[in-house]
């Protein structure tokens, strides 16, 4: 028997809901959904791609939600008004839209090759017919600047992305585009290596301060020094301009999707895609969890900045260098002069330096997202931007780790709410990491809270009334931490309405190992419990949901794992 589909996007979401009316089933006759082809041909899925279903006949209860349809090839075949099957797409995407958080999940680092081409595109097909099939919103790509621009100046090259974009939109899903402006590699969970474009990397090396640099002279090549965002440095351009160029040339490429396929962009603004300076970069061993890290200041434009600055104030000492007794990147706070419990961090220099140091960091912030707000704006696409989770030591005074990443967080100073309201300036989601960690999941020794670090963005978020979308720092498999990262996206942002601490959340990151049947029965049963709003519940109704959901993914997610380590 073959049930007719009206759209291709529904044939997932159509096969839960028809596994959870029609019981009715057979192994001895095959079960298809068919749904509209290219050029008007009829395209169908077979059972095996689906679950084991298998449909012996109309039964009375099926017959009630189909109607004859036509016959082909000895098959009958009947149309199903999806609209009227309880949790049809569309329903299903507003009921979750009203109560629940949506669940996307992001692509692997390499989803375009160095060649600019879709990687592995079978094994990404059937991902995400199954990632469709457990009930995700989308997934989230990083669109790297040193793939796209690599060939030269405003020599762009999107076909990969117009691949993913394209087969992304096919089945049903969004997409959330990532604006990566950095390197990748030589951080927590890299897995290759994208460089900068090279014609950037051959103006570094004529000009070395165009990037980070600490105070013993190690430059960081991840991103460019915001110390350089107004100079023409990069064949004429600025750095703000060359974003705000490559991000108008996505937008022209896609602009038809913008708002429909493309529901949100990311805008990268440091390493790691995040609002921060590269100050714990593990690349070469240079630092290690759960090491202060060191500040990022020590570039020739950044130090003409500090040393106006503290002119300005009228305390031109202040400006000859950084803090000298700030330590190194793998001591703790009380190792050092400046970051102990009543350390330098507390004197009028100390709090010169940090506003300094983070105002700077904020005002980088404000140039990149004012930039892509003039570009995206009435495209019908989101903007959005990271914030990194930096959660060791935030039991001490100081905040060590969070101050020289630019956070100016410290147990007297909350750095948090000026971030909340740059964001707000540009309508912008701030997007934060860390949801499924739990502080007794941590050493003690590292003075490590995530839940208190949650708790006060989740705050700052509610007063500056900006969104608040999550992430996963690190990867999880396991329920506890679903059950976590459940538990957080319902800390509310608004106790009276009861609306979800969360408008999103992204999940990192798929995988082989997210497909191996254990991983991906939790993984389904955390999709439908965040979709519903719900905590960790384990009711008969909701077991039985989640089993249903589970079995009509279940060839796909065979089909997916099998592709992905072939």
């Amino acid at each position: 028997m073959t049930f007719m589909c009206s759209s291709y996007s529904n044939v997932a979401s159509l096969s839960s809901n028809l596994l959870g009316r029609c019981k009715s089933l057979s192994d001895s006759e095959g079960f298809r959904l068919a749904f509209p082809g290219s050029k008007g041909s009829l395209a169908t899925i077979p059972c095996r791609q689906l679950s084991r279903l298998n449909f012996s006949g109309t039964s009375r209860r099926t017959r009630t939600l189909c109607k004859p349809y036509a016959m082909r090839e000895s098959h009958q075949a009947v149309v199903v008004d999806e609209n009227s099957v309880h949790g049809s797409l569309v329903g299903r995407e507003k009921e979750v839209q009203a109560k629940g958080v949506p669940v996307f999940v992001m692509l692997p680092l390499d989803t375009v090759n160095g060649n600019g081409s879709l990687n592995r595109k079978r094994a990404m097909n059937a991902s995400l017919l199954a990632l469709k099939s457990s009930g995700v919103r989308g997934v989230m790509v990083d669109v790297w600047w040193g793939l796209v621009e690599k060939d030269g100046p405003r020599n762009y090259n999107w076909n990969g992305y117009k691949e993913l974009v394209d087969m992304v939109g096919k089945h049903g899903l969004k997409l959330q585009a990532v604006m990566s402006f950095h390197q990748c590699g030589g951080n927590v969970g890299d897995t290759c290596n994208i460089p900068l474009p090279g014609w950037v990397l051959e103006e570094v090396d004529r000009n070395p301060d165009m990037v980070y640099t600490d105070k013993n002279g190690r430059r960081n090549r991840e991103y460019i020094s915001l110390g350089c965002d107004s100079l023409p440095l990069l064949k004429g351009r600025t750095p703000i301009q060359v974003y705000a160029d490559y991000m108008a040339s996505f937008r022209d490429t896609f602009r038809e999707v913008l708002g429909k396929v493309v529901e949100e962009i990311q805008v990268g603004m440091g390493p790691c895609g995040e609002l921060r300076y590269p100050s714990y970069p593990e690349s070469n061993g240079t630092w290690r969890f759960p090491g202060i890290g060191e500040f990022q200041c020590y570039d020739k434009y950044m130090k003409a900045s500090l040393r106006a600055c503290a002119e300005a104030v009228g305390h031109g000492d202040w400006g000859k260098d950084g803090p000298r007794d700030s330590g190194y990147y793998n001591q703790f706070p009380d190792d050092t002069g400046f970051f102990r419990r009543e350390g330098t961090w507390k004197s009028d220099y100390g709090s010169f330096f940090l506003k300094w140091y983070s105002e700077a960091l904020l005002e980088h912030g404000d140039h990149i997202l004012g930039a892509a707000e003039g570009v995206f704006k009435g495209t019908g696409a989101k903007l959005s931007g990271k914030v990194a989770g930096i959660h060791w030591h935030y039991g001490s005074r100081s905040h060590a780790p969070e101050l020289t990443a630019g956070y100016y967080n410290t147990r007297e100073t909350d750095g948090y709410t000026p971030v909340a309201r740059l964001f707000k300036r540009y309508g912008v989601v701030l997007n934060f990491t860390c949801f499924e960690m739990k502080d007794g999941e941590q050493p003690q020794h590292a003075r490590c809270s995530p839940e208190g670090l949650l708790k006060q963005v989740t705050s700052v978020c509610r007063k500056a009334n900006v969104p608040l979308a999550g992430e996963n720092a690190l990867q999880r498999y396991d329920e506890d931490g679903y059950g976590q990262i459940l538990h957080n996206s319902n800390l509310k942002l608004n106790e009276q309405s009861g609306k979800p601490n969360m408008c999103a959340f992204t999940y990192l990151r798929m995988n082989p190992q997210m497909f191996q049947r254990d991983n991906w029965h939790h993984f389904v049963w955390f999709v439908r419990n965040m979709s519903e709003g719900r905590t960790m519940r384990h009711g008969e109704e909701e077991h039985r949901q989640t089993e249903l959901t589970f079995d009509a993914s279940k060839a796909l997610r065979n089909d997916a794992e099998a592709l992905m380590y072939a």
